[in-house]
C-alpha cells in the first residue's frame, strides 16, 4: 500500500514543541513491541508510520532538531489514536497524550478549505445541540426527499462515498421525556447518562435501549438539562479551546446531579471523558473537579457488569461476533466486561473473531480525512467477520457500527451490526413479553 500524503512540499508551521507538558516523550524506550499492534504501521511498514517513530518525531521537534512541517503533520495525523500501542507498551507510554498535544500545536488536518470547514464543525456546531438538531434535520430532509438518488452521480467519487457511508437520520431524536426516569423494580443506583452529540440523532434507539437496561437493572436515570458534546472530535483535531468549555460545562452539570456514576455508551465519547482530567490539568479552577468528574465515568457495558445484570433475559438464538472498539478495549481498557454480558444472554453464541482489538478504520472522522488507509483497514476487518461466520456483529460505539454496516455492504459478508444495548434490551423485551402472553 502506498504511503498517502507523506511527500508534497514542506511548508513550516513553527520550529518547536514545548516540552514541558509532555513528560511521556521520555518513558518510551523504543523496544518496537508497539509496531505491530500499529495499524499504520502493519500496512506501510514504515518506521515514521509507527508509534515509536512518530514519538521519535515529536520529541525531534520539542528539541528543536527539525521544523514542524506539513510533512510532519502528516505524520502524525495518518496515526488513528487507536492506543493499541498502549496497550502493548511494557513502559505504560500513553502515546495518546502525545499524539493530541501535538495535534494541539499543529492544528486542524487537511487543505485550508478542509480547515475551515472542521472548524466550524468542531466551534460552531458540536458545542451547541439546537443547532446540531437543526443540521441533522436538514440531513433527514434531504435523505426522504429523493434528492440522494439525482445528485448522487454528480458528486466528486470522494463524495460519493463519503455520501453512502451516512446512515439514515433517527426519525425522532432522542430526548428524554421525564428527569428522572425512575427504576423498574428496587432502586439500585442514580445514575447520569450523555445523550451524546451523534448518539441521539443517528442512534437514537441506542439511546433509548440504554435507558430501558439501566431502568431495568435497578437505576435511576438522569439526562442533566445543559450537558453538550463531550469534546473527543476536537481533541483529536488539534482543536483544544472549544473542547475545553465543553468538558468544564459537562463537568459542572453532571457534578450537580448528585449520581453514583456517568454512563455513556459510546466508547470514543467515554475515554474522552475518563480524560477531562488530563484535558484540564493546567486548570487551577477545575483540575479537581474533572479528576472527581473522570472517576465517576463509566461506560454502560463496564458499569452494568459491574452492578450485575437481575431480571429474567429471554434466550437470543443467534450467534454473535464482538468487535472491541478501540476507544474501550485500548482507551478504557474494557474488555471482559462486554462479552460477559453478552454471555449472559441465553442460548447467544459468541464467536470470537481474529484481531478483534484491531482498528476498524472508522476513528471519528478518520475514514473521511484518510479514506484509502480506512478502506484498507475495514476489509481487513470485514475478513476477520467473515471467517467466523457469526450471524451479526456487536459494537458499542457509534463509529464502528457505520464502519462495520458500511463494509458489511461493501466487502461482504452482509450481516447485520448492533450496538450491545440493542441485545440486551431485546432479551428484556421479549423475556417480558412472554411473561405477559402467559399470564
Amino acid at each position: 500500500m502506498s504511503e498517502p500524503a507523506l511527500h508534497k512540499q514542506a511548508q513550516p508551521h513553527g520550529s518547536k514543541i514545548a516540552t514541558l507538558d509532555l513528560p511521556e516523550l521520555y518513558q518510551c524506550v523504543h523496544c518496537g513491541l508497539c509496531l505491530n499492534q500499529c495499524p499504520t504501521y502493519r500496512a506501510l511498514r514504515l518506521e515514521t508510520e509507527s508509534p515509536r517513530g512518530r514519538i521519535h518525531l515529536v520529541k525531534a521537534a520539542a528539541d528543536g532538531r527539525i521544523e514542524l512541517t506539513e510533512r510532519f503533520k502528516d505524520h502524525l495525523y495518518l496515526c488513528l489514536l487507536c492506543r493499541a500501542c498502549e496497550s502493548a507498551c511494557p513502559s505504560g507510554v500513553q502515546y495518546g497524550h502525545i499524539a493530541e498535544t501535538a495535534r494541539e500545536i499543529l492544528g486542524p488536518p487537511g487543505s485550508k478549505l478542509a480547515r475551515v470547514v472542521l472548524n466550524f464543525v468542531l466551534t460552531q456546531l458540536l458545542p451547541y445541540p439546537q443547532r446540531l438538531r437543526w443540521a441533522a434535520a436538514l440531513l433527514r430532509f434531504y435523505q426522504q426527499s429523493g434528492l440522494p438518488r439525482v445528485l448522487r452521480p454528480l458528486l466528486p467519487e470522494r463524495l460519493q462515498k463519503m455520501e453512502s457511508m451516512l446512515p439514515p437520520i433517527s426519525q425522532h431524536f432522542f430526548s428524554p421525556d421525564a428527569d428522572p426516569l425512575p427504576a423498574i423494580g428496587a432502586r439500585r443506583a442514580k445514575v447520569a447518562m450523555l445523550n451524546g452529540c451523534v448518539m441521539p440523532l443517528f442512534f437514537s434507539e441506542v439511546n433509548a435501549a440504554t435507558v430501558r437496561v439501566l431502568r431495568r437493572n435497578g437505576c435511576d436515570v438522569v439526562f442533566p438539562r445543559n450537558q453538550i458534546c463531550c469534546g473527543a472530535l476536537n481533541v483529536h483535531n488539534g482543536e483544544s479551546e472549544a473542547a475545553k468549555k465543553m468538558a468544564r460545562r459537562n463537568i459542572d452539570v453532571f457534578l450537580d446531579a448528585g449520581v453514583d456514576a456517568i454512563i455513556v455508551n459510546a466508547a470514543g465519547c467515554g475515554a474522552a471523558m475518563k480524560e477531562y482530567d488530563h484535558l484540564l490539568r493546567n486548570d487551577p479552577a477545575y483540575a479537581e473537579k474533572a479528576k472527581r468528574f473522570s472517576a465517576l465515568v463509566k461506560d454502560a457495558t463496564e458499569f452494568l457488569a459491574g452492578l450485575g445484570l437481575v431480571g429474567r433475559l429471554a434466550p437470543l438464538k443467534i450467534s454473535a461476533t464482538y468487535q472491541d472498539p478501540c476507544h474501550l478495549a485500548h482507551g478504557q481498557r474494557v474488555r471482559n466486561q462486554p462479552r460477559n454480558l453478552l454471555k449472559a444472554i441465553p442460548e447467544l453464541q459468541l464467536k470470537e473473531m481474529d484481531g478483534s482489538d484491531r482498528c476498524c478504520g472508522s476513528a471519528g472522522i478518520y475514514n473521511i480525512t484518510h479514506p484509502g488507509m480506512s478502506q484498507h483497514l475495514l476489509k481487513e476487518k470485514m475478513q476477520s467477520v467473515a471467517a467466523t461466520q457469526a450471524e451479526v456483529v456487536i459494537a458499542p460505539n457509534p463509529g464502528c457500527i457505520l464502519q462495520l454496516r458500511y463494509g458489511s455492504q461493501q466487502y461482504g459478508p452482509g450481516l447485520k451490526v448492533y450496538h450491545l444495548m440493542d441485545l440486551l434490551d431485546r432479551a428484556y423485551s421479549e423475556a417480558e413479553s412472554s411473561s405477559s402472553n402467559a399470564v
